[in-house]
C-alpha cells in the first residue's frame, strides 16, 4: 500500500503499434504499478492495440493518432507525427510525467519530444537485435536505453545502454502456468494428445499459413493436433485444409490468452518477433522460427539466427522453403526426446525473468527529486 504522502511518480509508457512492443509495455506497467507509481500507455488507434489494452488493469489508457511510416506515405506520417505531438502535449499538461519510455515503434517519438521539454527522465527499450528506425532515431536523445538482445547496443547511440532482456507478461512466468493438459481443455484441444502451435504474430502471417498447408499431407499420418492462430484473412482456408487431412485442429484468426496456447503446445512454428521469443524461453517451448521476411531491415532473421546459435530454436527461411524441410523439423521438434531437452536447456539463456522489474528499478531510481520522495513513502507488505 502507499501511505500518505506526496503524490506518486507518474510514468507514461508509448508502447502502441505491434503486439511486440505493447506486451512488453504492459509487463513494465505492472513493475511500475507495484512500485507504486501511477502508469499511463499510449498507444495507436489499430485494431491490436485496442483489444489488447481491454485487459490492463489499473492503468490510463491513450489513444495517439499516430501512423507507421510505410510505402511511401509521408505526407500521411508526418501530419499523424504533428497530431501525435499535440495530443502528448495535452496529455502531459494535465498531469507532467515523472518520466516517459518508448517501446519502439512509431507511438514513441512524440511523447519523448514533449516530456524533455517538461525536464522528464526519457528512456527507450529495443527488443530486437537490429534496432527499428523509431529507435534509431530517439536513442540520442533519450536519457538510457535498455536492449533485449546484447547485439543491439552497439547499434544505438546514447548515452546510456544496459543490456536488461525482453520483458514478459507475468502469466509466462513458472509460477503462474498451467499444465498443459489444462491449457488444452480450456482450449477445446485433447488433454493428452501432443500439440503443435502455430501463430504468425499479432497480424497474422499468410506465408506461414501458406507453408504450413503445404506440409499437412506428409504430417497427416501423426497421432497430433494442432492450434493454429492464422490472422484475418486465412481462417476459413487454413481451417479447410485440416478438415481435407482430417486432422484435429483448433483454428482461430487470434488469440488473446497467449499464454494458454504456449502452455498448451508441445513446440511450436513462430515468426520471430522479440516479444513472442522471449516468450518462448521463458515457458521453454521448442519452436521452428520461419521468420517475416518483410520484417523491417529483415530483424526477425537476425532474432531467430541468435537463438538457432545458441540450439535455442531451429530456423527456416521462408523463402525457398520446402513443405518436406518443415515436416522432418517439426517431426524432431514433436518427437526427438534428446532435441528438445537440448533446446530447452538452451531458452534457459534467453530468458531475463527480472528484466520487467530492472528497468522499473531504473527508472524509479533516475526520476525527479519530487518523485523519489514519493516513492520512498511507499510501504510493501510481505506475502
Amino acid at each position: 500500500m502507499i501511505a500518505a504522502g506526496p503524490r506518486p511518480p507518474f510514468v507514461a509508457i508509448a508502447c502502441g503499434g505491434t503486439g511486440g512492443h505493447l506486451f512488453p509495455g504492459l509487463a513494465i506497467a505492472g513493475q511500475l504499478k507495484q512500485h507504486g507509481c501511477d502508469v499511463a500507455l499510449l498507444v495507436s488507434p489499430k485494431q491490436v492495440d485496442q483489444q489488447a489494452v481491454k485487459t490492463a488493469r489499473d492503468l490510463e489508457i491513450f489513444t495517439l493518432p499516430a501512423v507507421g511510416l510505410q510505402n511511401h506515405n509521408y505526407p500521411a506520417f508526418a501530419g499523424s507525427f504533428v497530431k501525435s505531438l499535440l495530443a502528448a502535449r495535452k496529455i502531459f499538461r494535465r498531469r507532467r510525467p515523472d518520466a516517459v519510455l518508448a517501446m519502439g515503434g512509431f507511438t514513441g517519438a512524440p511523447p519523448v519530444f514533449v516530456a524533455k521539454d517538461m525536464s522528464a527522465k526519457t528512456f527507450l527499450h529495443e527488443s530486437n537485435t537490429i534496432p527499428g528506425r523509431a529507435n534509431r532515431f530517439l536513442a540520442r536523445f533519450v536519457d538510457e536505453a535498455f536492449v533485449g538482445f546484447p547485439d543491439a547496443a552497439g547499434r544505438l547511440r546514447t548515452k546510456k545502454i544496459s543490456a536488461t532482456g525482453t520483458p514478459v507478461r507475468p502469466q509466462f512466468s513458472p509460477d503462474s502456468r498451467l499444465a498443459a493438459s489444462n491449457c488444452r481443455v480450456l482450449l477445446g484441444l485433447d488433454p493428452q494428445c501432443p500439440t503443435v502451435l502455430v501463430v504468425g504474430g499479432s497480424q497474422g502471417a499468410s506465408g506461414l499459413n501458406a507453408l504450413i498447408v503445404s506440409a499437412l499431407p506428409l504430417l497427416a499420418g501423426k497421432n497430433w493436433q494442432w492450434l493454429h492462430l492464422t490472422g484475418a484473412n486465412d481462417c476459413a482456408k487454413v481451417q479447410a485444409a485440416y478438415a481435407a487431412h482430417r486432422l484435429k485442429a483448433v483454428v482461430k484468426p487470434f488469440l488473446p490468452e497467449m499464454d494458454l496456447a504456449l502452455g498448451a503446445a508441445t513446440a511450436t512454428v513462430s515468426r520471430a518477433g522479440a516479444s513472442s521469443l522471449a516468450e518462448l524461453a521463458a515457458v521453454r517451448l521448442p519452436s521452428l522460427l520461419v521468420p517475416y521476411p518483410a520484417a523491417a531491415d529483415n530483424h526477425q532473421f537476425f532474432n531467430a539466427r541468435a537463438f538457432e546459435a545458441t540450439r535455442a530454436a531451429r530456423l527456416l527461411e521462408q523463402k525457398g522453403a520446402r513443405a518436406e524441410t518443415l515436416a522432418s523439423l517439426l517431426v524432431e521438434l514433436m518427437e526427438d526426446e534428446s532435441s528438445r531437452a537440448t533446446i530447452q536447456a538452451a531458452l534457459a539463456q534467453w530468458h531475463a525473468p527480472r528484466a520487467a522489474e530492472q528497468i522499473a528499478e531504473t527508472i524509479l531510481a533516475m526520476i525527479s527529486p519530487r518523485s523519489e520522495s514519493a516513492a520512498s513513502m511507499i510501504v510493501f507488505h510481505a506475502h
